[in-house]
């Protein structure tokens, strides 16, 4: 089992590693380049230009693990299906930005139909193929509440709200790459706890595959993942969540994709109700930078409680499961 694990990891992680520069490569023949919003912090104006779209190297490396150990368990194949599809919403929406030189892309409503699409689509495939279980359970207790119907709607808001704070999380070098890698060991803890060993894989491959990006895109960044990565991860850490039975236990876990997504919604409900803005700027991270914090300070800081975070959730389950 253990050695399962590593070698999913390790086989991830390599293959982000070499093929990274390669991926480069491609992306600045592609013109797939970063534009900074004008309304962005000015000290992000230097990152205009730098190759985007390098969430395809976090998809590359997560599938090839995945398919070379245990191809065919259910649980591991419905996860790769969610981040896959996930990464192909960002991938157009990444694509249009490079054809038109802008910095938008899909529109808010596109990006949300084809995330509706994808949520509705795994939420079919659990209740008709899967049978799977409408229990939820209750963290800090070892109470589950049968949601019946209401579990799939759920689960719908679910993988639409995790996919897109994790889309928020990406606007530093570094930030969403290595939280989602913190995020991702903790699954795999609790996957083996919880028994589901060879879904542990997919968590595993995912964390060999987030730092072998976080590679290139560490401060200062040769890469940016874009929305096909961001989109991607958050649909991998809902599928993660879902997959193991844990899903509330993702808002623990996922803390910080949560804080970001929530400053976003009280700067916009204050401004709109109000015209007062809380935060010098939304997401939270931004606000700190403005507060005189270093891009690189931001980031550890982030990873810091990422990482609190999913060592709470960790015992949170071996002391309640």
């Amino acid at each position: 089992m253990l050695n399962t694990l590593i070698f999913g990891f390790a086989v991830s992680l390599v293959i982000a590693l070499v093929l990274g520069k390669p991926v480069i490569g491609q992306l600045k023949k592609f013109h797939a380049r970063q534009s900074e919003r004008e309304e962005g912090p000015q000290s992000h104006k230097y990152k205009a230009g730098t190759p985007t779209m390098g969430g395809i190297l976090i998809l590359i490396a997560l599938v090839v693990s995945c398919l070379v150990f245990n191809p065919s368990d259910l649980r591991k194949g419905l996860a790769l299906f969610l981040t896959f599809g996930h990464g192909v919403i960002g991938f157009l929406d990444d694509s249009i930005k490079a054809v038109k030189r802008r910095n938008l892309g899909l529109t808010a409503k596109q990006k949300l139909l084809g995330q509706f699409v994808m949520a509705a689509v795994f939420c079919f495939i659990l209740k008709e193929f899967l049978q799977f279980p409408t229990t939820l359970w209750i963290p800090f207790t070892s109470v589950t509440i049968d949601l019946g119907f209401f579990y799939y709607i759920f689960v719908f808001v679910m993988i639409v709200g995790a996919s897109n704070a994790v889309n928020l999380t990406d606007g530093l070098d570094g930030l969403a790459a290595g939280s989602c890698a913190i995020t991702s060991v903790a699954y795999v803890v609790i996957a083996v706890a919880l028994g589901y060993v060879n879904f542990a894989v997919f968590s595993a491959a995912l964390t060999g595959a987030c730092l072998g990006f976080l590679f290139y895109n560490q401060h200062p960044a040769k890469m940016f993942m874009g929305d096909t990565g961001s989109l991607a991860l958050g649909g991998a850490l809902a599928a993660m969540a879902i997959l193991t039975k844990t899903e509330l236990l993702l808002i623990l876990a996922g803390g910080l994709y949560v804080i970001e997504a929530l400053s976003v919604i009280i700067q916009v409900v204050s401004f709109k109700t109000r015209g007062v803005r809380v935060f010098k700027m939304s997401p939270i991270h931004h606000h700190f930078e403005l507060s005189g914090w270093s891009e690189v300070k931001v980031v550890t800081v982030f990873w810091s409680f990422s990482a609190l975070m999913a060592i709470l959730a960790i015992i949170v389950v071996l002391s309640c499961k």
